[in-house]
């Protein structure tokens, strides 16, 4: 049968959910077994994912990024601390103040950079930020999107210097990786070498946007947050009684690096996209992406004949004349040839 052409490129979230989890849930919907996350696939992927990252880890599946960040960071802070991180993180902007409520009220502190990534001077100056005056927020975690909202990446020498730089002042890292598998396939290395062997002290673990259904996770480097995380974790309503459904989820989406091929699937379409618009007339593809987000500048011409032709993505929301094209892991190159030969007519016309 033959698959329609794909024409969403709005976000990966629009994707649908890999064969081998929709397997994995029917799996486990037979028979019955403990709630709470006491059951054997739960305690199962907790071993999974200490075998991904080298050593032991604390997990705690969620059923969004959001809930992940907010209570990754209601770990890491009081309610009289500050969260440091760049203007462009997600948790900044697109969490609806999920943050500031999980937290009961901790601030953020922007600290900018180019193409999304903190600068290491710039942070140096904001760990110190009126420390120790009653009448401020204490900074007290730095949170870094990997990959970032506009598609960059951190090196692992930048990681490294940014959490030497908040650990030496007595500051936590969390790391929103909501698209982290497609910033490691990016970088060719292990995910304890963009992790915990770097500093970072907790992990949102990102997988709807990759490959799963309803399934994220909060992967802790520290045991001393576990016993916290876990009334957090409830308190924040992520306890869930069928706890064994997502953690279905989550095994079948590590096991057997399928979690790193549906990212590196993502990312080719991504590089293969960037390449096709370069040749384009009238098309200006912004920076060099990394992972799967793609910034152009496009003609208004060219943006209506799309979305005419059924295109959808995101277009004026940065800036004026300016689109997001953004790739999973369930677009072919057929699809992105599909798209190039529509701009190119669009182009032709215009």
């Amino acid at each position: 049968m033959t698959q329609p052409i794909l024409r969403g490129y709005t976000s990966d979230n629009t994707a649908g959910t890999t064969p081998e989890v929709l397997a994995a849930i029917a799996e486990v919907s037979a028979g019955q077994a403990a709630p709470y996350g006491n059951d054997d696939h739960s305690r199962t992927v907790v071993e999974q994912f200490s075998a991904v990252f080298e050593r032991r880890v604390d997990v705690f599946p969620v059923g969004s990024g959001s809930a992940a960040n907010g209570i990754a960071l209601a770990a890491l802070t009081p309610p009289w601390g500050a969260i440091l991180s760049h203007p462009n993180g997600h948790v900044t902007t697109d969490e609806a103040g999920a943050p500031e409520f999980f937290t009961a009220g901790a601030k953020f502190i922007h600290v900018d950079g180019a193409d999304s990534r903190i600068d290491p001077d710039a942070l140096r100056v904001a760990v110190h930020r009126r420390r120790g005056d009653v009448h401020s927020v204490q900074p007290s975690v730095v949170s870094l999107t990997q990959a970032t909202e506009t598609g960059s990446v951190y090196t692992l020498d930048e990681l490294r210097t940014l959490a030497a730089i908040a650990h030496d002042a007595g500051l936590r890292v969390h790391m929103d990786g909501a698209r982290f598998a497609n910033a490691l396939v990016a970088l060719d290395v292990s995910p304890a070498e963009m992790t915990w062997r770097l500093g970072v002290d907790i992990l949102s673990f990102g997988a709807t946007k990759n490959g799963t259904m309803t399934a994220d996770a909060i992967v802790s480097f520290d045991p001393t947050l576990a016993t916290e995380l876990s009334y957090r974790h409830k308190r924040g309503g992520q306890l869930t009684a069928k706890m064994r459904f997502q953690t279905a989820q989550l095994g079948a989406h590590l096991r057997d690096d399928l979690w790193l091929r549906t990212a590196r699937q993502a990312n080719a379409m991504t590089a293969r996209l960037a390449a096709g618009l370069r040749r384009s007339p009238g098309v200006d593809v912004l920076g060099d992406p990394t992972a799967n987000i793609l910034f152009c500048r496009f003609p208004d011409s060219l943006t209506t004949r799309l979305q005419e032709q059924g295109y959808t993505f995101y277009a004026d929301r940065w800036e004026t004349g300016v689109v997001r094209l953004v790739t999973s892991f369930t677009h072919r190159a057929e699809d992105i040839d599909e798209f190039l030969d529509a701009v190119g007519s669009a182009d032709r016309v215009s």
